[in-house]
């Protein structure tokens, strides 16, 4: 647990620095939100609407922005060797390393939404349910690319691949996001049935990722 728990510290220190990536992903959420009252119009019932989607869009392509950093820079500077040899399980590693991503990357996103919303036109409600399937649906987000920033840390160019890879497993977590916030602010469907489902995928994800990302750094470093 203290090397784990280490990993986490370095990790989070690391991605919260200037060009670690985490600042990036926030800007460009930020950037997506700001920009799409201005491609919709000035409708305001329109930008209600819509804000869950694009608040949930902007979340989903700002952690794909900074999945790739998620294993390169230890591939880089020989660290992810070191991660692969030390007695601590690679299965346990991988989720310490995703917690951390999470953690400073995901985090602020689901930290930003109340402000954000105000821009979209949500009032607390909408906006308080937009954070919570933000909270619950973004961690499945996190463990799912890290299959996908594992299996194209050791290819040229794998960037790409990460993103076709990761984009399809991240619909379904998209899907059911949008309509949990969307019962909420229009109805008729309850919030609860879409919410559970988020819910399940974010555990499903939590559990298989790890296990997957491993597999995929022992066969790729091999």
């Amino acid at each position: 647990m203290t090397a784990l728990s280490a990993l986490i510290r370095r990790d989070i220190r690391i991605a919260l620095r200037v060009g670690g990536g985490a600042l990036i992903g926030v800007l460009f959420f930020l950037t997506v939100v700001v920009l799409m009252p201005f491609a919709v119009g000035p409708d305001l019932a329109l930008l209600s609407r819509l804000g869950p989607a694009i608040l949930w869009l902007g979340a989903l392509l700002a952690s794909l922005l900074t999945l790739d950093r998620l294993f390169m820079a230890d591939h880089e500077d020989g660290s992810l060797d070191l991660i692969t040899m030390s007695r601590t399980p690679l299965e346990l590693a991988c989720a310490a390393k995703a917690l951390a991503h999470w953690l400073a990357a995901g985090l602020p996103l689901i930290v930003a939404t109340p402000v954000l919303g105000l821009l979209l036109n949500l009032d607390m409600v909408a906006t308080g349910a937009v954070a919570l399937t933000l909270l619950a649906g973004t961690p499945a987000l996190t463990f799912t690319g890290m299959i996908g920033a594992a299996l194209a840390v050791t290819l040229h160019r794998g960037g790409l691949l990460m993103a076709v890879l990761v984009l399809p497993l991240s619909i379904p977590v998209l899907i059911f996001g949008v309509a949990a916030s969307q019962a909420v602010i229009v109805g008729p469907m309850s919030f609860a049935a879409p919410f559970s489902i988020l819910c399940a995928l974010s555990l499903v994800s939590l559990v298989i990722g790890p296990f997957a990302a491993a597999a995929s750094l022992r066969h790729g470093l091999d």
